[in-house]
């Protein structure tokens, strides 16, 4: 019986692959990506976050005390996207200070949505602390992968659930 279930539910994703349609399955692996630049001339962090979409939307609604939340343009979801990255997304400086950073605003793009960051940088980038849990409080196998550019220097950071936080030395 369970072979022949799993025959079956072969046959209906290969037809949907064949047919052009997407299958009715969620992606299998849960993983954001974080691109994060220094920009001498205006002496700030540029960082975008890439998560997709479906695990976003089941975040966000958690946070708002299960209410639907669906990302779209135009959407009005700014306040709380912005409220879930301040509470999952952190740079803390050798001397344990957080360092502000501005919600510029986010986009869907294909299956996930970007998120825009900047936060002003204007002493020497000396490494320190960076927390990246996003939506590691729904999935245990996210992986949060952030890569760092700072002054031709290049560091590729990997966040999981029993490390959320790292050290960074440049």
């Amino acid at each position: 019986m369970k072979r022949q279930r799993n025959l079956t539910l072969l046959v209906v994703l290969l037809a949907g692959f064949l047919s052009g349609s997407r299958p009715l399955l969620l992606h299998d692996f849960h993983t954001s990506l974080t691109q994060m630049q220094y920009n001498a001339k205006d002496k700030t962090f540029e960082i975008s976050i890439r998560i997709f979409t479906d695990d976003f939307e089941t975040a966000l609604t958690q946070e708002n005390n299960g209410q639907k939340v669906r990302l779209t343009p135009n959407d009005n979801n700014d306040l709380l996207v912005e409220k879930y990255i301040r509470k999952h997304f952190a740079v803390v400086t050798p001397q344990k200070q957080r360092k502000p950073f501005q919600y510029l605003g986010h986009e869907p793009e294909g299956d996930a949505n970007w998120v825009y960051l900047e936060m002003l940088y204007p002493e020497p980038f000396k490494g320190g602390t960076i927390q990246y849990d996003v939506l590691m409080e729904l999935f245990g196998d996210q992986v949060n992968l952030l890569n760092l550019q700072y002054q031709g220097q290049k560091k590729t950071l990997m966040f999981r659930k029993n490390q959320p936080m790292q050290e960074i030395a440049l």
